[in-house]
């Protein structure tokens, strides 16, 4: 059997497997997904009230949605203050943002979505070309795989929220640059003060880097918790999670990685006390 054809066998056989996996569900070969304990009396915990109203997706010619809107439920005074104070950062600051050379190529800022009051944040580098159609994060192939990950943890969309280092899409995909990640860098912090998760799940390299201010690579960083630097008073205890980045994984959705990223996942599932590791 000849080195191409097993390259070919091989490469068929990953996109089999990825077709499978975003046509079911994300979870790691041989782990039981963990029954979700109730609900304790946390932030979220308060009489239900009428959700928010979906703010429509920004942008002419936006096509089909890969991923379904959400619509955070406001419970509290706190979350109505925190939903406002996110509202008047991305209104005020954030869209007609022109610090770095991103903004002449985007279509849409990608502020970021979830709930205001959301204990855990999933933080990536920046948004594709899905995003920057649609103005919202992760909602292309990479944002379903997220999804599916954040269900696995027995969690929806709307109950965590999810950013990007940086609000512009960099062109052809490309990794944020230094003086990219360092205009928006009032922007993600600005967020995160808000927002105060208990915490936060930096996807892939980039976000790490950002996030911990360090350049080791994200294979000897992920599954260790990591603290937060002091990139602010008001963030100063958050406990950090780097783990693979989604389009990784759809790259190569390997056993190995996908059990990886799932034992990420559970520490950060005991961590917030909702499943245990198993």
């Amino acid at each position: 059997m000849s080195e191409e054809f097993q390259q070919l066998r091989r490469a068929a056989r990953q996109v089999i497997e990825t077709d499978r996996m975003l046509a079911g569900e994300f979870l790691a070969p041989g782990s039981p997904l963990p029954a979700r304990k109730a609900a304790p009396p946390a932030r979220n915990a308060a009489p239900p009230a009428a959700p928010a109203p979906a703010r429509p997706a920004a942008g002419p010619g936006t096509g089909k949605l890969r991923v379904d809107p959400i619509s955070p439920v406001l419970r509290t005074d706190e979350d109505r203050r925190k939903a406002a104070e996110l509202e008047a950062l991305e209104a005020g600051e954030v869209r007609g943002c022109t610090k770095c050379g991103l903004c002449k190529g985007r279509r849409n800022v990608v502020f970021g979505e979830g709930h205001p009051n959301a204990d855990v944040v999933f933080i990536g580098e920046g948004p594709g070309q899905e995003e920057d159609k649609l103005g919202r994060p992760f909602v292309g192939r990479a944002g379903e795989l997220l999804t599916k990950m954040i269900k696995a943890m027995g969690l929806r969309r709307d109950e965590v929220y999810i950013g990007n280092v940086v609000k512009c899409r960099p062109p052809g995909n490309r990794a944020p640059a230094a003086e990219e990640v360092e205009a928006c860098h009032d922007h993600l912090i600005g967020q995160l003060r808000i927002i105060q998760p208990k915490v936060i799940v930096a996807l892939g390299n980039p976000a790490t880097h950002a996030l911990l201010n360090t350049t080791t690579g994200i294979t000897r960083l992920r599954g260790r918790w990591q603290p937060l630097p002091m990139l602010d008073p008001d963030l100063a205890g958050i406990k950090v999670m780097p783990t693979f980045h989604p389009a990784f994984l759809l790259r190569s959705y390997t056993e190995d990685n996908r059990a990886k990223v799932w034992s990420d996942l559970q520490e950060v599932m005991e961590e917030l006390g909702i499943g245990k590791k198993g």
